[in-house]
């Protein structure tokens, strides 16, 4: 009997209520859940609106430790009654340091231990490092009763060394729950396409299925360009071979799930000899190279 998984992801919007946003997130989980998913990837920071549009202090109050966070207490119990593994991303606190965080919950309903976002973006309605420390937790790859899980935050996923690490680390699935939308200050740029090319280009060069999960909607800020942040959703799940498999549009609330096999991934991946014909003796001297 081959090993398989089953993946999801969440494409929905949020308001400023935590307790509504959380309850909506345990919704999807759960038509997740009827569908066959084992695993199940909310958006990026679901506990409410994407707040780093701008610098405001207030923010700073919705944050908790990992293990005591309001959406790791309620949907920790629901991965143990529906046994399915949760990634949830928070704004954590610890002591007077904060991060965007990840709490990897496996199906039991227990915390397998939390990842800090190693990339944190700072730009016009992006404005995380006013918020966030860049994360000391390294890479994770959890080995969650379903697979090997790497789960990258948004602005990691442009980065392929992460991908490669945890590819390396033995992931047999990527995950990103993003938050990511319009751009102030150019309404001509639209980045879902490359946003989601970034992704299965990962998919490719690692074979190995990737899953990325958007929020979608519209959300209101005063003096914001155009209002507030148009969030263009997009979410999709891609196969070893970066082809999509399952897919939302830009403003549709749902979930998209899909099963892999994980023996054919495995030996596909040793068959394709990316990792065989790595040259690290030739990595370390590019460190710190200097055009001649």
């Amino acid at each position: 009997m081959p090993r398989t998984i089953s993946v999801a992801a969440i494409q929905t919007s949020y308001g400023e209520d935590m307790a509504a946003n959380i309850a909506k997130t345990e919704g999807f989980i759960r038509a997740a859940a009827a569908q066959g998913a084992q695993v199940i990837l909310p958006s990026e920071l679901f506990q409410g609106p994407y707040f780093c549009v701008a610098q405001e202090e207030r923010w700073f109050t919705t944050a908790y430790p990992w293990r005591e966070h309001p959406c790791v207490t309620a949907l920790a119990p629901l991965a143990g009654e529906l046994g399915v593994v949760l990634p949830i991303s928070i704004f954590e606190r610890e002591g007077p340091h904060y991060f965007n965080s990840l709490v990897m919950v496996d199906a039991d309903g227990s915390l397998m231990g939390v990842y800090r976002k190693s990339h944190i973006p700072d730009g016009p309605g992006y404005m995380e490092k006013y918020y966030f420390r860049p994360g000391d937790t390294g890479f994770k790859v959890w080995n969650t009763r379903f697979g090997r899980i790497g789960v990258g935050i948004c602005w990691d996923q442009w980065y392929p060394e992460c991908a490669r690490a945890m590819a390396l680390m033995g992931a047999e699935v990527l995950l990103y729950p993003t938050a990511i939308g319009s751009e102030p200050h150019d309404a001509t740029l639209d980045t879902a396409a490359p946003w989601r090319r970034a992704m299965q280009g990962h998919a490719v060069s690692n074979v190995i299925p990737v899953v990325g999960a958007n929020r979608t909607g519209f959300e209101p800020w005063d003096g914001y360009p155009n209002g507030g942040q148009q969030f263009y959703g997009s979410s999709f799940i891609a196969d070893h071979r970066g082809d999509l498999v399952a897919a939302l549009g830009r403003e549709d609330e749902g979930v998209v799930a899909h099963t892999f096999d994980l023996d054919f991934l495995n030996t596909h991946r040793a068959a394709w000899g990316f990792f065989r014909d790595r040259r690290t003796d030739l990595y370390g001297a590019l460190v710190g190279a200097r055009p001649a």
